[in-house]
């Protein structure tokens, strides 16, 4: 059984930096994309970032030049380093693997969620 978790919420103050992460236990026979979705109150959930098996990134208009996404294949995890944030970053951050097991069916997997409060 595959469970995601994820570690480095918090409160800051505005300008502040955060990482996050999320490691993968159990056995993902191959893994995809790695991804950071978030979802503020009141709001749908959103692509944060993404990094595909090959390293290419993507990031939303919102957190672009201050957010970056990375991974580390070895350790089935992803990291996203969070700086100069703003209360409009306020919200619950999930991570998401997309992996595929060898008949190539593709699995999705969520983590619990980790709060992220910006306030003065």
């Amino acid at each position: 059984q595959v469970q995601l978790v994820e570690s480095g919420g918090g409160l800051v103050q505005p300008g502040a930096s955060l990482r996050l992460s999320c490691t993968s236990s159990g056995f993902i026979f191959s893994i995809n994309t790695m991804d950071w979705y978030r979802q503020a109150p009141g709001k749908e959930r959103e692509l944060v970032a993404g990094v595909t098996s090959g390293g290419i990134t993507n990031y939303a208009d919102s957190v672009k030049g201050r957010f970056t996404i990375s991974r580390d294949n070895g350790k089935n995890t992803v990291y996203l380093q969070m700086n100069s944030l703003e209360p409009e970053d306020t919200a619950v951050y999930y991570c998401h693997i997309e992996g595929s097991d060898w008949l190539r069916k593709r699995h999705n997997y969520w983590g619990q969620g980790t709060q992220v409060t910006v306030s003065s």
